[in-house]
């Protein structure tokens, strides 16, 4: 062999090295994100045992689930949560006149604003699990795993105890990222949800009725299971994201956010329910897919808010519909399966793509739809501003065409995480100095128009009511207001409507629902 044919085959051997790591880059890794600190190709000391695989057994072969369980054990921990006791109504002097007396009578105004008795919710403790997905201190847990709770503590499986601060939650995924301040932990690896098998071994990893830390076997008997269990921040249950793997390992109160592994170890669920008459386990559990979780958490983590694309269109599945329906939409009679389009709002992502009612939705990204849990979780991987192609059915001919996804406003932004502030949901000024002068008080914020939001949703706070104190803080302007509500979930404001004698007192919890 010559040089120059020595030279050609390697050149056609670095040819084909960069061909292929070109195609895993641009084909396999193009929409991939490193998910808090999570390398790929990089191992954690608590997979040192694990020969990673696909997390499907070989047909014949052996299950051994010690390997897995140890791998993921130190990555699971104990969550135990606080909420403080809380006055649950508006505690209102007796006065001599109110700005409601053309509203109500006294008899009725006591009837509704409780007439100076304090009702109060006592102090409730909670537990659940959690999954730490890096080595400083990320964790995924479930948002009803912390909803409301004024003090979170991590137990690691080594007894190891921190305090845990909210990164962010999304009560439409039930999914909340919560973090320690820690360094080198144990985590788990993500793996993907879309190859998992109905049949295929699971464990589940938390730990259950305040136990120490429990492990369970059993096997996938269901995807994209849609239960109807979450709600949006609206409390809509229509704009919540559902597709469980449902599994037939036992699960119970408190296995709440923690693991569902593969026989390899890694992360394929977040453990979020049971199906149970009594409350305990008996027979079925549910846990939110790890490809809807990870997209979650890392916009979570990089925003501070799900960054959630919308297809723009109202679906069903075709056997929920009638045959008058079917008629309507020019769905053929004989149609028995299949996700349809049933209405495309104009200002959507769908109606700029040319999709129209009674289109069969087959495809997203490739992907086969045939539930609506399905079509779900395939868009709730991208963001507003991806393009994704869509391959439908209408009547009889099949055609793909790309779909831009918009944000629930119907743009292509970015959307801005709410703070406390704004989950008051009102417009705020300043009292002018005159007015406080007359008022003989230092300063103080007047609430200018009330819109949706907390104050709206829990009290009877009326226009031109003027805040004083946050608790025991003076509030002297709105940036006072701002720094006091942005560092606290529940709080009571006080303060007076110009003309009426009295204090007032309106008891707020700012959850994000």
């Amino acid at each position: 062999m010559n040089l120059k044919q020595i030279l050609g085959i390697a050149g056609i051997s670095a040819v084909t090295t960069l061909t292929v790591v070109w195609g895993y880059d641009h084909f396999i890794n193009k929409n991939s994100t490193l998910y808090a600190g999570q390398q790929p190709g990089v191992l954690p000391s608590n997979y040192k045992l694990v020969g990673m695989g696909d997390g499907n057994t070989p047909p014949g072969a052996a299950v051994d689930f010690t390997q897995p369980s140890q791998a993921a054990i130190p990555a699971v921990v104990h969550i135990k949560t606080k909420t403080n006791a809380k006055q649950v109504n508006n505690n209102l002097p007796r006065m001599r006149q109110n700005p409601f007396s053309d509203f109500f009578s006294d008899d009725m105004f006591d009837q509704f604003f409780g007439g100076g008795r304090i009702n109060v919710i006592p102090e409730q403790k909670a537990s659940g699990s959690g999954v730490i997905i890096s080595d400083d201190g990320f964790i995924v847990t479930n948002h009803h795993v912390v909803l409301n709770a004024d003090e979170i503590t991590v137990t690691l499986n080594n007894k190891r105890t921190y305090k845990a601060k909210v990164i962010g939650t999304d009560p439409a995924y039930d999914l909340a990222v919560i973090k320690i301040e820690a360094a080198g932990l144990p985590y788990l690896i993500y793996g993907n949800s879309d190859n998992v098998k109905i049949g295929q071994w699971v464990l589940a990893i938390g730990y259950p009725l305040n136990l120490e830390t429990t492990v369970t076997a059993g096997i996938v008997s269901a995807k994209a299971r849609s239960l109807g269990l979450n709600k949006d921040k609206t409390g809509n249950s229509g704009g919540a994201v559902e597709s469980f793997i449902q599994t037939d390992a036992a699960v119970n109160m408190g296995n709440s956010g923690g693991a569902l592994i593969d026989t390899d170890g890694k992360l394929i669920g977040i453990n979020s329910a049971i199906a149970s008459p009594t409350g305990y386990y008996s027979g079925y559990s549910y846990a939110i897919p790890v490809n809807i979780a990870k997209k979650v958490v890392d916009d979570i983590i990089k925003f501070g808010t799900v960054q959630r694309g919308y297809l723009g269109i109202q679906f069903a599945s075709v056997s929920d519909l009638t045959d008058e329906q079917k008629k309507k939409l020019e769905i053929p009679s004989q149609a028995y399966d299949g996700i349809y389009a049933i209405d495309v709002p104009s200002d959507g992502g769908a109606y700029d793509a040319g999709i129209k009612k009674g289109d069969k939705i087959q495809k997203i990204n490739g992907v086969d739809i045939s539930s609506g849990g399905e079509l779900q979780e395939q868009v709730s991987k991208y963001k507003p501003g991806d393009k994704i192609p869509v391959t439908i059915l209408r009547g009889d001919k099949p055609m793909t065409v790309n779909v831009t996804l918009k944000n629930k406003a119907g743009t292509y932004d970015i959307v801005k995480n709410e703070t406390q502030f704004d989950l008051l949901g009102a417009d705020f000024i300043n009292l002018e100095n005159k007015k406080a002068k007359e008022y003989g008080i230092d300063g103080g914020v007047v609430v200018k128009k009330i819109k949706d939001g907390a104050l709206n949703d829990q009290t009877r706070m009326k226009d031109g009511f003027i805040i004083l104190k946050i608790d025991d803080n003076n509030v002297k302007n709105v940036d006072d207001l701002k720094k006091i509500t942005g560092s606290q979930k529940s709080f009571t404001i006080s303060g007076f409507y110009p003309g009426y004698d009295g204090l007032y007192e309106y008891p707020i919890t700012l959850d994000g629902e």
